[in-house]
């Protein structure tokens, strides 16, 4: 739910009034608790449940993590504030506000990605600095070690993990929950196509998924396995990113990209079977 931003100031202001209270309190041993309890008894029964000792420490702490009235946003409401302030780091709470204001994140889809450690897993492969200057908009990812992320979180495809599954079963949870995955992804993502079929010299073959980057200027294609990652696999997607480069790429755009959606992996065989220096193909568990 977003809200006025007036009464997010309201909050924030009714939170400086409690902490800077508690912190003139000459006995401060447990005077905090005794004063958010005291202002809910008098509070809550006018004003309602909005004033409940839960509420007033929440507003206490929406204060201390934001004692900048620049820093609130009329893009981001209460409920995703609540969140925020969960998070003790303030570059990763940076990040957080900058991608919600960026890509207009629900209070569902911002708990998924807190939850699912998208900040750590972008940190992988990037410096903190990048990632922020990336995240507010300043800078746009070079390559694609900036922006993919292994592993991928697919909780919400509703897979159970110990039953057994074909890659068309994934590919068809993934294409049902088309919107979740493009925001696993990331920024910049847009989906092409299913199967694709490429026709080389009368022998047909098919891509799992198509997607195109706007941010790298590029085709992004996803090969789905369901076992442990061979030299196999990575020749053969290695062979559909050469036919995209040479066939499908326009003068303008930047060489394909190819990952390889797996539930397992061995990093060391993935780097000996790929050429030294590459960096179209990528390996990403699931």
């Amino acid at each position: 739910m977003q809200l006025n931003p007036l009464i997010l100031k309201e909050r924030r202001c009714i939170g400086k009034r409690i902490f800077e209270e508690e912190q003139n309190s000459q006995d401060r041993a447990n005077y905090g608790d005794y004063l958010t309890v005291y202002l809910s008894s008098k509070l809550e029964p006018e004003f309602g449940s909005g004033f409940s000792k839960r509420q007033l420490e929440l507003f206490r702490q929406f204060y201390r993590s934001f004692s900048n009235a620049n820093t609130l946003y009329s893009q981001i409401g209460w409920s995703q504030y609540k969140l925020l302030i969960r998070i003790q780091d303030i570059d990763k709470c940076k990040f957080y506000i900058a991608e919600i204001k960026k890509n207009n994140w629900t209070v569902r889809q911002l708990e998924r990605q807190i939850n699912s450690g998208l900040y750590e897993r972008l940190l992988i492969s990037n410096d903190k600095e990048l990632l922020l200057l990336q995240a507010q908009g300043e800078k746009l990812p070079q390559n694609a070690k900036e922006i993919i992320k292994d592993p991928m979180i697919l909780e919400f495809l509703g897979l159970k993990k110990e039953s057994i599954y074909y890659e068309k079963d994934l590919e068809q949870a993934i294409i049902a929950n088309l919107q979740d995955f493009l925001l696993e992804l990331g920024n910049g993502f847009s989906f092409v196509a299913r199967q694709k079929r490429l026709n080389i010299d009368g022998d047909e073959f098919f891509v799992d998924l198509v997607f195109y980057n706007r941010l790298l200027k590029c085709f992004v294609l996803i090969e789905i396995k369901t076992h442990k990652l061979t030299h196999q696999d990575i020749d053969q997607l290695q062979m559909y990113v050469n036919y995209y480069y040479r066939i499908e790429k326009l003068s303008y755009e930047n060489a394909t990209i190819g990952i390889l959606l797996c539930a397992d992996k061995n990093d060391s065989m993935v780097k000996f079977t790929l050429p030294e220096g590459g960096n179209n193909i990528f390996a990403s568990k699931y």
